[in-house]
């Protein structure tokens, strides 16, 4: 069978990206090819020749990101941490950034230290992401994760169920709405360390299509500051919270301040700290309860 060249295919999908205005042109030419071979990114220089048949598959996938559909729905995949997701309509993407999150909390469970089994919360779970890659890292967690969204939820539970099947201690998922005074009631005061990367942005707000065009709305908006989830969700962190327990929330861009003074108007909190993400953008708070 005939082959043909890879890498000038690769480079002219980017051309073709970055005329459609994909940010990553690039990079997504390359993992688009890397899940048509079946291969990691890093390992696509093995392969200098494909079939007609796989440029012609990696072609139409390049096509169809060039109309801004999701890479993640197109490769069915989103990583957090050291665990791949699976992805695709009617569920949050996982965002880089939110890695951030995800290494907080490792710390804060670190320092907590190994004499007890933590207790984790992640609010506001969507696919499962944050809850799925602590349960990962530290397997000797009690992780709980909260979704309102049956079709997210649907894809948090497959996601729970391969990853447990892996070997992954398996997380607590509940099905509510993390505004609800009474959520989680049975572990009021226990919990060491919350997590939420809730519906944050403001309505209004010019997104990319892939986001505005495949994204949940219900997982994006969080009213007209971006703060109608966040703002009755923080009641409740201070109730599931043991003392010296840890929270932290994200939040857009626009809003680090007014989650950090939700917080401290709460009382109860200490060491209310915003944190920027790689690119210098406020992208979440992080706070302890007082003891």
């Amino acid at each position: 069978m005939s082959r043909e060249p890879l890498r000038p295919a690769i480079r002219a999908a980017a051309e073709t990206l970055q005329a459609a205005g994909v940010h990553s042109p690039l990079a997504d030419a390359e993992l688009l090819a890397a899940h048509v071979l079946g291969v990691d990114r890093m390992r696509l220089a093995l392969v200098p020749m494909v079939t007609p048949d796989q440029l012609e598959e990696f072609r139409k996938l390049v096509a169809r990101r060039a109309e801004r559909f999701p890479l993640q729905h197109l490769t069915g995949t989103a990583a957090m941490g050291e665990i791949d997701l699976a992805v695709g309509p009617g569920v949050f993407i996982p965002r880089p950034e939110t890695e951030l999150l995800f290494a907080w909390a490792l710390g804060q469970l670190e320092a907590i230290g190994h004499d007890h089994q933590p207790i984790v919360v992640d609010l506001c779970t969507g696919s499962g992401a944050l809850a799925l890659a602590i349960a990962h890292a530290r397997p000797d967690a009690q992780v709980h994760a909260v979704e309102l969204d049956p079709e997210a939820l649907t894809w948090a539970r497959r996601n729970a169920l391969q990853l447990a099947d892996e070997g992954d201690t398996p997380i607590d998922l509940h099905a509510g709405d993390v505004t609800d005074p009474s959520i989680l009631d049975h572990l009021n005061g226990r919990v060491d360390v919350v997590v939420s990367n809730p519906p944050y942005i403001p309505e209004g707000a010019q997104l990319d299509p892939e986001v505005a065009d495949h994204d949940p709305h219900r997982a994006l908006f969080g009213g007209p500051d971006g703060l109608d989830v966040i703002r009755p969700m923080i009641g409740n962190i201070a109730r599931l919270l043991r003392p010296e327990g840890s929270v932290a929330i994200e939040h857009d861009d626009t809003n680090g301040g007014d989650v950090a003074a939700l917080l401290t108007a709460q009382g109860g909190f200490t060491s209310v700290v915003e944190h920027p993400d790689l690119a210098g953008k406020p992208r979440f708070v992080a706070a302890r309860r007082t003891a």
